[in-house]
Formats: C-alpha cells, structure tokens, sequence
C-alpha cells in the first residue's frame, strides 16, 4: 500500500489542529439552497402556477450548475410543488379542483375525528395543539413570510390530528397537507388573509376549551368548507360541480 507522503501527513495534521477541523460542506448542500430559494419564490408569488422552471436560465440566475438546478427541480416535483410533464419540462403546478375537494373531504375525516377525541387525548396532545396554535399567531404578529405562514398553518391543522394518537393517520394528514400547500400558499398571499385565519383557527381552541365538542366539529367542518371554495375561488379553478364536503 502506498503510503501518505510527508507533506500529505503535515496538512493533515495541521487541518485536525485548525478550528475549521471539523466544518465540511455536503455535496447536496448547495442543491438544498437551490430548492429553498425555489420554494421561497413559489410562495412569495415570484412564480407563479404554470411557470416554466427552465434549467439553464434558473442555473444562470443563481449561479449554479444545471445538473445542481436539475436534482432541486427533482426536489419540488417530490413534493409536488412543481410538475414534470415529458417533452415540456418542469413547471411550477397548478392545483386540480377535483383533487382540492377530495383533499378537504379526506381533511374533514382526519382533523373532525382528532376534534372529536379532544376529550380524552393525552395532555400532551393537547399541549401541540396549542403550541402550534401559538407559533402560527406569533409569524402572523410578526410579519412572517407566507411559506413560513403556510407552514405553520398546515401544522395546526396536523396538530388536530394527532390528537388521534396514530402515527398511519398522521402520516396520512401530512401527505395531504404536501399536496394542499401549494395552494393554500398562493390562496393566502392573493387574499392576504392570515389575520383573519389566525382569528378563526384559535376560535376552534376555544371551542375546544371550553368542552363544546359539537360546537368545534360543527366550526371545523364549516372552515374546511370554506377553505376549499376560497381556494378554488381565488385561483379560479371552480370548474364542473362541486362535490360533496
């Protein structure tokens, strides 16, 4: 085996000696940032639905490779924030009104028996509920982002879930939320209403508060009801028939 040479071993040795001995930059690191600073645009309305994420125009603007751009586009196609069709490329989605309602039906399944189990859900499953309700208050003060907004949004609702106790049905909730968060975001930043959801979300936790069961599945599933035809509204996708909520 061939060994190190001398001037090899010194850099080594003196690499374990500096302070900047332990940092290193991972290969995906850079990928990573190109997918946030897509995600960021998304949200913030910079792209819009529908716009073509075209790799040698997004490599030059921010700097990178192509087949870095490449891997991010990967990235947001995953989670369903961008859309791959054969010979036309990627493209930022567009919500389908069939998939909106039918995402608010499975919504009002999962949150409405979370609701329901209130009562007698560990405290500490209570305690999320509040905590989430909370972070998503504070970013509303504070002037959040909308992809902050948005997350934190899409966690309280998760919150309500979990209320259940079961990691399938939060496992389920969270994949829907993925695939509603694009259009939950882009609702938000064209109604620019976080004031007014924030205001109705912790009127659900009063309800629930204060023991009125009924009364926080009756709200829930008149806010879901709304969210689904705000969406549609706002980005006008109302088209065929509203299915039943």
């Amino acid at each position: 085996m061939v060994g190190m040479s001398h001037s090899g071993a010194q850099e080594k040795a003196e690499a374990a000696d500096s302070p900047f001995g332990s940092l290193h930059l991972e290969l995906s690191s850079t990928v990573d940032r190109v997918a946030d600073e897509l995600r960021r645009a998304v949200f913030d309305g910079e792209l819009e639905s529908g716009t073509p994420l075209r790799e040698v125009a997004l490599a030059a603007s921010l700097g990178v490779s192509r087949p870095t751009v490449r891997e991010a586009l990967g990235v947001l196609v995953a989670e369903g924030l961008a859309t791959r069709e054969p010979n036309r490329g990627v493209s930022v989605s567009t919500p389908d009104p069939d998939s909106v309602r039918d995402i608010c039906r499975a919504r009002l399944v999962l949150e409405g028996d979370g609701v329901r189990r209130w009562p007698t859900a560990d405290e500490s499953l209570r305690d999320a509920v509040r905590t989430s309700l909370v972070r998503y208050t504070s970013a509303m003060r504070a002037g959040a982002t909308y992809q902050e907004l948005n997350e934190r949004h899409l966690a309280f609702h998760v919150s309500l879930v979990g209320l259940a106790d079961s990691p399938r049905l939060l496992a389920m909730a969270e994949s829907l939320m993925v695939e509603l968060k694009l259009a939950l975001a882009q609702v938000d930043r064209i109604r620019r209403n976080a004031h007014d959801q924030a205001d109705s979300h912790t009127a659900l936790v009063m309800l629930l508060e204060r023991g009125d069961i009924e009364g926080a599945s009756t709200f829930l599933e008149k806010h879901l009801a709304n969210a689904e035809s705000s969406i549609l509204d706002a980005l006008g996708l109302r088209a065929g028939p509203v299915g039943d909520r």
